[in-house]
């Protein structure tokens, strides 16, 4: 650096002493430095051409001066005169100066008065030597005479050192000058024109002034690039060197201009002799020639010395500009290594398991492989310092330290790597050599499984299941751990705590396993060995005859080929060894084969999962880093489609997310159950919540596939997978959430079949349920999302519990016959959302398209409130189908399922949700009531108080809840028959907490189906309704039939009326009780006696138990709650 400080310096002297030169040398050939007048600052005086440098020379090459006749010479002002001679001597050479000049004054039309005052004049004034003066007289008589005395007498007084030589005539002239040397005014034959010698002289004067001038500012303008300071950053940098090049590159500009400049004055002087060319040039027209050629000459050094220094000016800021990429590449690049090296050191896992070490060195391959970049962009960057230190950069002492930084730094990276490879490469070795031993003893447990007992027990077969066994024991010496010593010793720098424990246990095993085959080699040697007489077999009891199993085929193929009854016994599936083992326990009795067996099935599984989830995760990162991030990477930017640009969110949803909830938590928490796969169960509880989050994704899923169908073809696309080298494009892998979250279900099923009778098994029922549940949830919020047209928030009506296509009748008791009819017979298809709060039917109306853009949509009709719902499970000739009506029966739905099963789990689904209303209704009238009665203790009869005989109702009701007759009295089921036979009713209109404080929770006005015909009837003469006994001849009212068990021709009581309307009804035939409305009892009564006629339509089979008005909900809701108790 400071070398290259030295040269610039050194340069920059250089130059501004050559340019100083010509600056110089352009005033000495202008004669500035003797005579700094120019034409043009004294043009005027020139102009008058009282005198003129013709380009005459004399015989020995003076320069002659000739001063014209001018009549008004005397009038020349003294300064004006003075500077036209002291220019005009400065034109000629120094050497032609020398020698003197000639004047030739012309005054032969003047007196000799003016003669002599001009010779006067001249003499006194003239700035250059002479060497001759020569005087044409004047050519009068008397003037000639007058001057020849004068001349004769006043000779000192023009007190000259050359002579003065007065002529006569121009001929005498000639005799002194060549005629070619003489302008014509003056009979000689040179050609001269002052205009144009003027202009000659100003363009070559002006040529000079612009070779300094350009001179001097490449002399300041090298001065101001040597003295700028260099930036510290590449921009600062770049910015610099352009403007310098600007600037040099106008600096040349000016150069070339001045250049023309000079050539178009040269061509002006050459144009006359171009015009003339038998005329000869004169001394003059020479010396001007020579002077362009030696301004431009000068010009051409100006040039030179600028672009030598520019050259080294701008290989200083080239060399600063790549030093400044130099340390901007180098502190990236030590940034990355810096971070890399951090990653290295977090590799600290040597692995739980075979495949958990190769995941391992498959992330570790992985990030080798993602590190390469990196690690060859800093190689790459060393050797290019290298190479800007061969070509004598300036700054070597600053680039070679960081070469010698960059390479140590990958070197170490690599040291690292291979150093974490190798301890990985131990762990698989020892993970291999456990997992060996480990395969060695399942196998063993197989074989001692699997060998049938009933074989055994003859000398032949006990000698053919030794050998088998031996064998067997035989390939214990490649898949055993020999010594445990040796083990530690030979992996101590990986021998982790839970590794070390592991390494134990597996030895623990493999010591068992042996001992259980010296125990049945004991045996079978025994049995081998007292079999000296034929023995008839005996028949087993029946009670103890079991089937004998099959040795399985690996076993078959080992005995039949002892070299590859290893590989035959490794092939051996686990579905067909605890199949095996299970028929020898049956055999055998025995147990503990058969748990080993299934805990190699638990372990199988758990691997499965292990195994599945590392590389789900693994492809989710391959996903968020090789496509979502590169959305953001500025260098992709041009290959993405104006529809992709800003939708990341949508094309990939919450997939982060789950990225890191599987790589922070599940994954790892799931390793803690290598050991013991049958607890994983708790594992899937613990973070059932978290796995809500793929319920959003699935969500948004329709959108993201919409958005890939649109933008699929889009070359960053391409681009990514190409460099991902995958096979599939990036919508098969945006589906592997919505597929692993369906694999988990499949895993805990297998797991829960091997591990029934284990600690764990409840939480693998609990966890398989769980997940089942929010898949469903996830099924149904994606038809949910679907549904158009509704103005509220779905969210208010609580959670969605069930949804479904169906066929759909309405009968509605108010509306237009021929509509209703027609509704009978034509079916409308709805699609039903049942939520906890209310019921919604929606219209599916299918969209076109492909995958998901070919999902439903479905536009919102009606929605019944659960409050004012009730169902009657059964409909007359038709198993799947039921009702749904509302508000006491106003609206009825007849709802066909697709299949009776489905149809069955709506019922219940509206069951509990029903049920789940009635006791709210039932706890909350019990509190009212226990207050009511608190406030009044004495009772009241019946119908002078609503609100007090409804107190009194509901403590028969309580009383009855704790009699288990009571239940058959309220129309529920007896204690042998607890699920309904036929239709089964529902009913609440009111919730708890929608009522008035001030009533109490009971409301004392009625809806009109129980406050108008029904108890104006019970009140008109003969119709009133009586306690007693009454025969059934016909059954026309729903539900009543039902819920009493009615037939035509029963005999039932009316025990006793109740408050709001509400009679207690025995069927005397069953012994069946229940509260029926006094409206519903009114229709079906005969009028002349107590003789009763309940009856319901036909169309239905079964109908709602009491559809109550608000008036009687309490009581009758709370019977109802009892019921369904």
């Amino acid at each position: 650096m400071r070398f290259w400080l030295r040269h610039e310096e050194m340069a920059l002297e250089e130059m501004v002493q050559r340019l100083n030169a010509v600056s110089k040398r352009t005033d000495e050939i202008m004669h500035h430095d003797i005579s700094p007048l120019c034409a043009a600052d004294i043009r005027d005086q020139l102009q008058k051409r009282f005198a003129y440098l013709s380009g005459g020379r004399g015989q020995d090459g003076s320069p002659v001066i000739t001063f014209p006749d001018y009549p008004a010479f005397g009038d020349v002002p003294d300064q004006d005169f003075q500077n036209v001679m002291t220019y005009l001597t400065s034109i000629p050479s120094l050497q032609d100066a020398g020698i003197g000049f000639i004047l030739v004054i012309d005054r032969r039309q003047d007196r000799w008065t003016s003669v002599k005052a001009s010779i006067l004049r001249i003499a006194a004034s003239f700035p250059a030597n002479l060497q001759l003066v020569l005087v044409l007289r004047p050519t009068g008589f008397f003037q000639r005479t007058l001057s020849d005395l004068a001349f004769r007498f006043n000779r000192d007084d023009f007190k000259m050192k050359v002579p003065v030589i007065m002529l006569s005539s121009v001929p005498e002239l000639h005799g002194y000058i060549d005629k070619s040397q003489l302008t014509e005014d003056l009979g000689g034959t040179l050609a001269y024109c002052h205009s144009r010698w003027l202009r000659h002289r100003t363009a070559i004067e002006s040529f000079a002034l612009l070779v300094k001038q350009t001179a001097q500012m490449l002399q300041t303008f090298g001065t101001e690039l040597a003295e700028t300071e260099l930036p510290n950053d590449v921009q600062s940098t770049s910015s610099v060197l352009l403007a310098h090049t600007e600037k040099k590159d106008r600096a040349k500009e000016d150069m070339r201009l001045a250049l023309v400049e000079g050539r178009r004055v040269l061509e002006s002087i050459h144009e006359p002799l171009a015009r003339s060319p038998d005329q000869s040039p004169n001394q003059d027209q020479l010396d001007s020639q020579s002077t362009v050629h030696r301004l431009l000459a000068q010009l051409n050094e100006t040039e030179a010395a600028f672009d030598e220094f520019w050259a080294k000016h701008q290989q200083k800021l080239e060399q600063c500009l790549q030093l400044r990429h130099f340390e901007q590449d180098f502190r990236e690049v030590k940034s990355a290594l810096d971070v890399l090296a951090q990653k290295v050191t977090t590799f600290t896992d040597v692995g739980n398991s075979l495949a958990h070490v190769q995941h391992l060195l498959k992330d570790l391959t992985g990030f080798e492989e993602k590190s390469s970049a990196a690690v060859q962009r800093a190689r790459t960057l060393s050797q290019e310092g290298e190479r800007l230190i061969e070509h004598k950069h300036y700054a070597v002492d600053s680039i070679r330290p960081k070469c010698h930084e960059l390479r140590h730094l990958c070197d170490q990276f690599a040291a690292d790597v291979e150093r974490r490879r190798g301890l990985l490469g131990k762990s698989l070795e020892l993970h291999g050599l456990l997992e060996a031993s480990m395969k060695w003893c399942d196998e063993g447990i197989y074989l001692l499984a699997s060998q049938p007992v009933d074989k055994c027990q003859s000398q032949d077969g006990a000698e053919a299941a030794l050998q088998e066994l031996e064998r067997f024991l035989e390939t214990g010496a490649e898949n055993k751990i020999q010594e445990l010593s040796k083990i530690f010793q030979d992996y101590e720098p990986i021998l982790t705590k839970d590794l070390l424990e592991h390494v134990q246990r597996v030895f623990q095993k493999q010591e068992s396993v042996e001992e259980m085959f010296h125990r049945r080699q004991a045996s079978l040697k025994k049995l081998a060995a007292k079999q000296t007489r034929p023995v008839q077999p005996v028949a087993p009891r029946p009670e103890a005859l079991t089937k004998s199993p099959c040795p399985s085929p690996g076993i078959r193929r080992g005995s039949e080929n002892h070299s590859s009854e290893g590989s035959a016994l490794r092939r051996g599936p686990y579905r067909r060894a605890k199949s095996e083992v299970s028929e020898g326990r049956q055999g055998r009795g025995g147990s503990t084969g058969d748990e080993e067996s299934l805990a190699v099935l638990r372990r199988h599984v758990m691997k499965e999962l292990l195994d599945t989830e590392r590389v789900y995760v693994e492809e989710l990162l391959c996903v968020l880093e090789g496509y979502a991030a590169e959305m953001d990477n500025p260098l992709m930017t041009h290959l993405i489609s104006t529809g992709l640009q800003n939708k990341k969110d949508i094309l990939f949803g919450n997939m982060e997310e789950i990225y890191h909830f599987h790589n922070r938590i599940f994954l790892r928490e799931l390793e803690n159950y290598t050991d013991c796969p049958e607890l994983v169960g708790r594992c899937f509880l613990e973070r059932m919540e978290e796995f809500q989050i793929y319920e959003k994704y699935c969500q948004n899923k329709p959108r993201s596939e919409s958005l890939w169908r649109q933008c699929s073809d889009c070359p960053f696309f391409q681009e990514c997978q190409k460099k991902l080298d995958h096979k599939l494009s990036l919508d098969s892998y945006l589906l592997k959430p919505v597929q692993r979250i369906t694999k988990y279900q499949l895993l805990l099923k297998e797991m829960l079949k091997y591990s029934k009778s284990c600690e764990g098994a409840e939480d693998l029922q609990e966890a398989l349920s769980s997940i089942l549940g929010i898949l469903k949830a996830v099924n149904d919020s994606m038809h949910l999302i679907a549904i158009t047209g509704y103005e509220g928030n779905l969210s208010d009506l609580g959670r969605l519990l069930m949804q479904g296509s169906f066929s759909v009748w309405t009968d509605h008791k108010r509306g237009h016959a021929k509509v209703k009819d027609l509704a009978r017979f034509k079916p409308m298809q709805r699609h039903l959302f049942l939520h906890e709060k209310a019921v919604l039917f929606c219209k599916r109306r299918e969209e076109n398209g492909e995958g998901y853009e070919k999902a439903p949509s479905y536009s919102y009709k009606q929605s019944l409130n659960m409050t004012a719902v009730g169902i009657t499970e059964n409909v007359k000739g038709d198993a799947k189908k039921f009702e749904i009506w509302y508000n006491a029966r106003e609206e009825v739905y007849i709802i066909q399922a697709p299949t009776p099963e489905i149809k069955a789990a709506w019922v219940s689904e509206i069951r509990k949700v029903l049920t789940s209303q009635l006791q709210a209704c039932r706890e909350a009238s019990q509190h009212r009531a226990l207050e009511q009665s608190q406030s009044l203790p004495l009772p009241t009869p019946a119908g002078t108080s609503p609100l007090k005989a409804s107190t009194r109702n509901i403590k028969k009701l309580e009383e009855r809840k704790t009699d288990p007759l009571s239940l058959e009295g309220y129309g529920g089921p007896t204690p042998q028959q607890r699920a309904p036979e036929k239709g089964k009713g529902w009913s609440k209109t009111s919730h708890p907490s929608e009522t008035p404080e001030d009533n109490d929770g009971w409301s004392s006005t009625e809806e009109p189906v129980n406050s108008s015909d029904a108890e104006e009837e019970g009140r008109a003469g003969p119709g009133k309704l009586v306690p007693g006994r009454y025969t059934v001849t016909r059954l026309d009212e729903k539900g009543v039939s039902d819920v009493l068990a009615l037939r035509s021709g029963d005999e039932v009581e009316l025990v006793q009326e109740g408050d709001e309307g509400l009679w207690c009804v025995r069927n005397l035939s069953s012994g069946v009780e229940g509260w029926v409305p006094a409206r519903s009892l009114s229709t079906l009564l005969c009028q002349g006696g107590p003789v009763g006629c309940l009856s319901s339509p036909e169309s239905s089979a079964g109908s709602a138990v009491l559809s109550p008005s608000s008036s009687c909900s309490e009581s009758c809701t709370a019977a109802l709650a009892d019921l369904q108790g």
